[in-house]
């Protein structure tokens, strides 16, 4: 079986257990093919830690989810080590991100410390426990959630570790049709099985391939050219430029590069076009381009601001 297929297979074997969601999915899909870490933002009950725990079934991988609370330690998280009296030796005992799929949940309900101990996790794909470093096993993939209802007792993340996460996706709500597709599916007896269609080389190799897609330089000039106007609107004539406290930062540039490549992929293209830079562009800005207050009070979204900029520089 061939990659494409390989890739149509995963989807359908996610879509019998995932109603509707192709967005997500598809980015998904996306983020795992270029290395990336997701944040998703959504209501509970919209089936974010069964996303997660189906990809991993469907590519024979490992999967580990932790719930984050006000008293979770960075210990509980990458594991600590234990005195054993009988060898008077010091014994690690690895935390659950020693795992493939990591969905850290509710993330935001941890204090700054503990959320803190994922960031060498997620870009170095290591981690120290007491001075000792431990590799992770590749592939490795921290989807984190927060819910936007509930803010009393949460900890915003901090900017630096926002910017880790390559895209930052909002669920929604299912549509009337896909509501009732979840009742006939999860009121009765029928079990669901998942098969699996990729293995961890799979997808390791999928990764390397995804690098190699070619991208030419006035796509990248098309794409460097709408970071720069997040952080220098007025050059520009942003009218919506006023909002904007800080602009996107280098990692913008890279993740989308990175995700366009994946999409192009996904598509069996070995290039990448414009359409791929403007399929993601909007899931790798809003957590990275920050707005001031008035613009709570004015209403305006990173979204407005990204469509402003997308109109107003020209794709090749």
């Amino acid at each position: 079986m061939n990659k494409e297929n390989k890739i149509i297979e995963l989807k359908k074997e996610i879509s019998k257990v995932i109603v509707g969601q192709e967005k997500i999915i598809n980015k998904t899909i996306i983020a795992i093919l270029a290395g990336g870490n997701l944040l998703l933002e959504g209501a509970p009950g919209l089936a974010k830690t069964l996303l997660v725990n189906t990809i991993a079934k469907s590519c024979s991988l490992e999967f580990s989810r932790i719930q984050f609370t006000p008293d979770l330690l960075p210990s509980d998280i990458l594991g600590t080590k234990i005195f054993n009296q009988k060898t008077s030796e010091f014994i690690t005992k690895k935390g659950p991100i020693f795992t493939n799929f990591l969905l850290a949940d509710e993330i935001n309900r941890a204090p700054p410390k503990t959320q803190s101990s994922l960031l060498e996790a997620m870009q170095e794909k290591q981690i120290s426990i007491l001075g000792d470093t431990f590799q992770l096993d590749k592939p490795f993939l921290v989807m984190a959630t927060q819910n936007p209802i509930e803010q009393e007792g949460t900890y915003p993340l901090p900017e630096a570790q926002v910017d880790r996460f390559m895209m930052k996706l909002n669920v929604e709500y299912p549509s009337k049709k896909e509501e009732i597709e979840i009742l006939n599916r999860m009121t009765t007896n029928e079990e669901i099985k998942i098969n699996s269609v990729l293995s961890g080389k799979d997808i390791l190799r999928y990764q390397r391939e995804v690098k190699d897609i070619y991208v030419d330089d006035l796509i990248k000039e098309y794409l460097v050219s709408i970071i720069d106007a997040s952080r220098n609107p007025k050059e520009y004539n942003l009218s919506l430029g006023k909002y904007i406290k800080w602009g996107a930062s280098p990692r913008a540039n890279i993740w989308t590069i990175l995700g366009a490549k994946a999409n192009a992929f996904i598509q069996d293209r070995d290039y990448v076009n414009a359409d791929d830079i403007k399929e993601i562009i909007k899931d790798v800005l809003r957590h990275r381009i920050i707005l001031n207050y008035e613009s709570q009070i004015d209403g305006i979204s990173p979204e407005d601001i990204i469509d402003e900029i997308l109109k107003t520089i020209k794709s090749p």
